[in-house]
């Protein structure tokens, strides 16, 4: 437990962890750092990239390639497979909060990363070698923390490809795109229903697409990237636009706060004008298409 004690702060409060990689469970962090293998990254954040070397001396890959020294490198004696590991000084969000440039240029240069080393390209960076457990042979390289820019000068940059696409970060970008190329035009039917039961379908969306992965991504990556695409559209449809103008009005009405703006329409009528002519609203929407309105 004396190597790396400063790692132990950014562990996850309750990591996966394990000695059989067969059998994951969850643990208290005190817990889980006794275990030969630990969840590295919280949910939803990118502190670490990690790099996974099926080679005798896989420990030394970074060197052989002229890579930037990794934070640490966690190596098994029995066959030399070891796990190579970039800290990142900004950590990325993977969640509804965190940019989508910022994990699309993170999974473009783990991807490059795991070409310059021949790393196995199937690892899901998800599950490492604890490097504070004794049963590996760990070594520290830097106490250095590395910007994504500074990454990038080591490695190729290019668009990821089909197959990175389904492993590793390429799986959040590719789950974002399925989803809300989908979530555009799915919205339509959702009029008129309400948040819980649209955020529901983009969920069940989601998961189903996750499915397609060799690693499916865990539940906390799926349902904050389902969550964000939600939001997006649910905010940017017009018809839920105008359901939220009119729930906002009610409430201003219900306040007794008198503006000095001019007044704005607050009867259901006013935003829903099919009431007016007492048809629903697809017909109302198919007249005034057709110019009968």
């Amino acid at each position: 437990m004396l190597i790396l004690p400063e790692i132990y702060e950014t562990l996850p409060h309750k990591p996966y962890c394990t000695n059989d990689l067969g059998n994951l469970v969850i643990r208290p962090r005190q817990t889980a750092v006794k275990m030969r293998y630990i969840q590295h990254n919280p949910p939803c954040m990118t502190h670490f990239i990690c790099l996974d070397i099926d080679h005798k001396h896989g420990a030394m890959r970074w060197a052989e390639e002229y890579l930037p020294p990794p934070r640490w490198t966690s190596q098994n004696p029995s066959n030399g497979h070891a796990h190579i590991v970039y800290e990142l000084k900004t950590p990325v969000c993977t969640s509804e909060h965190g940019s989508r440039k910022a994990l699309d240029y993170l999974a473009k240069i783990q991807a490059g990363l795991v070409r310059e080393t021949r790393a196995d390209v199937g690892y899901t960076n998800f599950i490492t070698k604890n490097p504070m457990h004794e049963h590996w042979r760990t070594e520290v390289w830097t106490k250095e923390a590395y910007e994504l820019n500074y990454l990038a000068e080591f490695v190729d940059l290019r668009p990821l490809t089909t197959r990175e696409k389904e492993y590793g970060l390429g799986r959040n970008c590719s789950l974002f795109d399925t989803v809300r190329h989908w979530a555009y035009s799915a919205i339509r039917e959702y009029r008129g229903k309400t948040w819980d039961q649209w955020h529901n379908s983009v969920l069940k969306h989601a998961q189903n697409v996750n499915t397609m992965f060799l690693e499916p991504l865990p539940y906390s990556e799926i349902n904050a990237t389902s969550k964000s695409i939600a939001k997006y559209c649910w905010k940017r449809d017009a018809y839920h636009y105008n359901e939220f103008i009119y729930r906002q009005a009610l409430k201003g009405s219900k306040g007794g706060k008198v503006s000095k703006r001019k007044p704005v329409a607050t009867s259901e009528q006013s935003l829903k004008p099919w009431l007016d002519l007492g048809v629903s609203e697809s017909t109302y929407y198919r007249r005034k298409r057709a110019n009968k309105i």
